[in-house]
């Protein structure tokens, strides 16, 4: 294939150097990104372009689609729309899709990873022993997982793999969720208040988007148990963040293991200053093994939607 009968994609944001180069041997490739004047380059060249390339924590504005009157496809890097507007994707025809399934384990993982660190205060031992205090006395004690309650908030792929971590860890697992899944193990609650009262540990695994902005807020911290902990994995957007930080500072909650926050990358100072939280850069899927199985599907979801109108040129009786 030629350059000029190469699909022509936009690549709204930077993404893994490995997928960048797949992408330009295997499509005609303008980077949204490198643009001086972002306007004037949509003006220009934005007709043409068929497919469009993002990341889940970037989305792409309508400001941005309505200049792309050709677009078929918008190929995400990750499993977040929150950021992308679906009504208007479907009203002009526009495929979304995702690296749904891939990185699935990887982000169960760092749930484990956030609870287990939170729980044992790993983070604050490692200081400890670094800082050489353990020198002078020995570490105060933490809490154990195992046989504790545990809730899941969103009983999809990435749940349901959480929960099967958690039975390893003989915990008792409940799940508040839309819908109830009767195939599953596990006691459902039908709101997350009544979850939120009755758990030790309250994961954070719904899809973000403005249906469940700030719904972990302050009566549900209030319904917690004392001494009871909050993981995020999600999207940072789930939790009301001011409610989190009061909800701490006065001990109405044991700690926080957080992989997101409402604006990444600046994280409040609050959160940063209390030894009872732990924190991540947003990495839930940040393995080698996951980001370039997900840069896999990125090429793949391109091909599936823009090989087809390619085919369909060729097709005869």
């Amino acid at each position: 294939m030629t350059q000029q009968q190469k699909s022509r994609v936009l690549i709204l944001a930077p993404v893994m150097d490995s997928l960048t180069e797949k992408l330009e041997q295997q499509f005609s490739v303008d980077k949204y990104f490198d643009q001086q004047d972002k306007q004037a380059f949509l003006a220009a060249h934005g007709k043409g372009i068929l497919g469009l390339v993002t990341r889940g924590d970037v989305g792409v504005d309508n400001s941005i689609l309505e200049c792309l009157p050709d677009l078929k496809v918008i190929s995400v890097f990750g499993v977040g729309t929150d950021a992308i507007d679906l009504a208007y994707t479907a009203k002009n025809n526009i495929q979304v899709e995702i690296t749904s399934g891939v990185l699935t384990d990887d982000v169960a993982d760092m749930a484990m990873a956030l609870l287990l660190a939170t729980s044992r205060n790993v983070c604050q031992a490692d200081k400890f022993v670094r800082e050489g205090k353990w020198l002078e006395g020995g570490f105060p004690l933490s809490s154990k997982i195992s046989g504790k309650r545990l809730g899941i908030f969103g009983m999809g792929q990435i749940g349901q793999a959480i929960a099967r971590r958690a039975s390893g860890f003989d915990m008792s697992i409940s799940y508040a969720s839309n819908n109830e899944k009767p195939e599953l193990p596990y006691r459902f609650f039908p709101d997350i208040k009544h979850l939120a009262a009755q758990v030790d540990v309250l994961v954070i695994a719904v899809s973000g988007g403005p249906q469940s902005a700030g719904v972990i807020n302050k009566s549900i911290f209030d319904a917690m148990p004392d001494n009871s902990l909050v993981i995020n994995i999600s999207r940072g957007s789930v939790i009301n963040q001011q409610d989190l930080i009061t909800a701490l500072q006065n001990k109405n909650i044991g700690g926080a293991g957080l992989d997101v926050f409402a604006d990444e990358p600046r994280v409040p100072h609050e959160l940063i200053s209390m030894d009872n939280v732990v924190l991540q850069p947003h990495v839930g899927s940040a393995t080698h093994e996951t980001r370039q199985a997900m840069s896999e599907k990125v090429l793949a979801n391109l091909h599936k939607r823009l090989d087809e109108k390619s085919s369909s040129k060729f097709s005869v009786l």
